[in-house]
């Protein structure tokens, strides 16, 4: 209860420190929602008007409480550009974001735990070598880069993808699910290339303790000793790595949801970025602030579940 009661206080700093400073932000940057909105052949009178009725007129710190009072009653505001409540934004865009990451992130786990493994216990075998050197490759290319690959090997030449032949969800979950897997690809594929070289590194260093050697000498087989012993010890820092991830590719999802014509969270932020469309900003970035923090929390108490003599209230990274 302790843990989670700091946990709690934590969050509430840390949201309450971003969202001001993403607020901050916008009181400094040039251009406002009303000039954005009426263009640059606006008068004055209309501006003033505009500003009035959005509450822009009002000083920076009567804002941001206002804004932020409604905030804390669950009250996200209404969107400047979109004319609409921000929550019915985020309900109707969340779903594919969020669909987008969870696809990748299992395509992270399905490719680097069994490649992993298997370079970590062929280590200096002409195999290992040209697995890590293909994966070294991987490495370095970044998502959006493979995604325009992807989209030209696929897309273009073989004609088994059809760019910008996003189909929502709500018209057919199957082809929105198929749409999204060669995206979410493109976003798994240097992180799968780092699981697999942190997973392999950590095994190679496990495979070299004392209780491996105790383990041999009660007669235990290699897969035996790897799979009872030594992979519960050797995915500790993978959990921490796989946190990170997750988090990072939440925010990654944008770049990647724009090279895809995808509609989701990534399209209405850079949109209201551009239109400063504060209300629609704060509430993504929120959000995205909140899932971090409760992906690091879990990733604590996973810390635990794998290895009960790490406590939940102990620093574990």
């Amino acid at each position: 209860m302790r843990y989670i009661f700091q946990k709690l206080i934590s969050m509430i700093i840390t949201l309450t420190t971003i969202s001001f400073l993403v607020f901050l932000s916008f009181h400094f940057i040039a251009g406002d929602p009303a000039t954005k909105r009426l263009g640059t052949e606006a008068t004055p009178e209309m501006l003033a008007a505009l500003r009035a009725e959005m509450g822009l007129d009002a000083p920076f710190f009567i804002r941001y409480f206002r804004w932020f009072s409604s905030f804390m009653t669950g009250d996200f505001g209404s969107s400047y550009s979109y004319n609409m409540p921000v929550s019915e934004m985020i309900i109707e865009k969340i779903p594919i974001t969020l669909t987008l990451t969870a696809i990748s992130f299992t395509m992270i786990i399905l490719i680097a735990i069994p490649l992993g493994i298997f370079t970590a216990k062929r280590a200096n075998q002409p195999i290992d070598n040209i697995v890590m050197a293909i994966n070294q490759i991987f490495m370095s290319i970044p998502p959006f880069f493979a995604g325009i690959i992807l989209i030209l090997v696929f897309g273009l030449t073989f004609r088994l993808f059809v760019p910008n032949g996003y189909v929502s969800y709500k018209v057919d979950v199957w082809q929105f699910v198929t749409y999204l897997i060669l995206p979410a690809f493109a976003l798994a594929l240097p992180r799968a290339a780092m699981a697999i070289k942190l997973l392999r590194s950590s095994v190679i260093a496990e495979m070299e303790r004392d209780y491996v050697r105790t383990a041999y000498s009660k007669g235990l087989s290699l897969v035996q000793v790897l799979y009872r012993h030594v992979f519960k010890n050797a995915m500790i820092p993978l959990v921490t790595f796989l946190g990170m991830t997750l988090a990072e590719m939440i925010a990654g999802s944008i770049i990647i949801e724009q090279v895809f014509g995808i509609p989701g969270i990534g399209r209405i932020l850079l949109a209201s970025i551009r239109n400063r469309d504060y209300p629609v900003v704060m509430a993504i970035i929120i959000l995205a602030t909140f899932m971090v923090l409760v992906i690091n929390m879990v990733v604590d108490l996973i810390y635990s579940a794998i290895d009960p003599r790490i406590k939940v209230n102990e620093e574990t990274y």
